[in-house]
């Protein structure tokens, strides 16, 4: 397995792209906007700088990595080739069907198909294709080149050999994968989506105010970011989306969105992603202040 497409160059699939390029694999990323793609490149080339800074690459490393990232605009092309694909596009339910549909029909019969959702059924997704046996999880955490873990999902029809290869690729990647089954949230966002949803109804509810609530959790938890701080990081659009999966999946009350994270979705606040969320953040300054809608 050396060839590997990432679909999506967005924050998870430049990272994706970045760790599997630094681990000598050949990488396609694949990407309808060519602007976006542009600026992928540009995010991998200042991430591998800031690498060989910290004397964790060397400037030859850096190059020889980096050179085996390709870009295209074109799905066929840019899986043509592909032993493995790794879906990193919107956490939207019927654009992940629709392009997994049109991968099985564009890739080789042995290739694996990959999605790095972060709450979405892999068995939903390996059934609208012909090889639900070659459909898996793996599910990254951000940022890509940093974080160590990799969630690997299987879903109901997943192989047993699928699975042992993406679970010892993973650990080629110098991640340490840890195997789940296929439930709503999967481990890693049905514990954390519902304690950051309560953060936010802590918030709602006028218990404490936003530096408050990420302070007792930073200080009293040992939390290395409060989850208000976080969910802008993850992003409120990408935290309700996964609150509504968790919902719909087990229909169970203590996962329904609060409101006021609906409200800030639907406003256009969705954190560091647009600028304000929460906290409102300046392009180009590492401090940043409450967002004035709070104050």
């Amino acid at each position: 397995m050396n060839n590997i497409t990432v679909i999506g160059s967005g924050t998870m699939g430049n990272g994706i792209a970045h760790v599997f390029a630094q681990f000598g694999y050949k990488v396609s990323l694949v990407d309808i906007n060519k602007g976006a793609l542009e600026k992928a490149l540009a995010t991998i080339s200042k991430n591998m700088d800031r690498q060989v800074a910290k004397g964790m690459l060397s400037e030859e490393d850096k190059n020889t990595a980096f050179a085996k990232i390709k870009t295209f605009t074109s799905l066929e092309e840019g899986v043509r080739s592909a032993d493995l694909v790794v879906e990193a596009a919107t956490e939207n339910l019927s654009v992940k069907l629709d392009l997994f549909r049109q991968l099985d029909e564009l890739c080789k019969e042995e290739a694996i198909l990959a999605s790095n959702t972060s709450s979405i059924s892999i068995t939903k997704i390996g059934a609208v294709t012909a090889r639900p046996e070659k459909v898996i999880g793996m599910h990254f955490m951000n940022p890509v080149p940093v974080m160590k873990l990799i969630e690997v999902i299987r879903g109901y029809a997943t192989s047993d050999e699928v699975t042992s290869l993406i679970m010892d690729l993973s650990k080629k990647l110098d991640k340490v994968p840890v195997e789940v089954n296929d439930y709503p949230g999967f481990v890693a966002n049905r514990i954390l989506m519902p304690m950051i949803n309560e953060a936010i109804y802590t918030l709602y509810e006028g218990v404490a105010g936003i530096e408050e609530i990420d302070t007792v959790m930073k200080l009293g938890m040992a939390h290395p970011m409060g989850p208000l701080q976080l969910a802008d990081f993850i992003g409120l659009d990408v935290c309700l989306s996964i609150l509504r999966v968790l919902y719909d999946g087990f229909g169970n009350p203590k996962y329904a969105p609060c409101p006021l994270l609906v409200n800030m979705v639907e406003a256009g606040f969705k954190g560091i992603k647009t600028g304000e969320g929460f906290y409102k953040y300046t392009p180009g300054v590492k401090e940043f202040i409450v967002s004035p809608q709070f104050k």
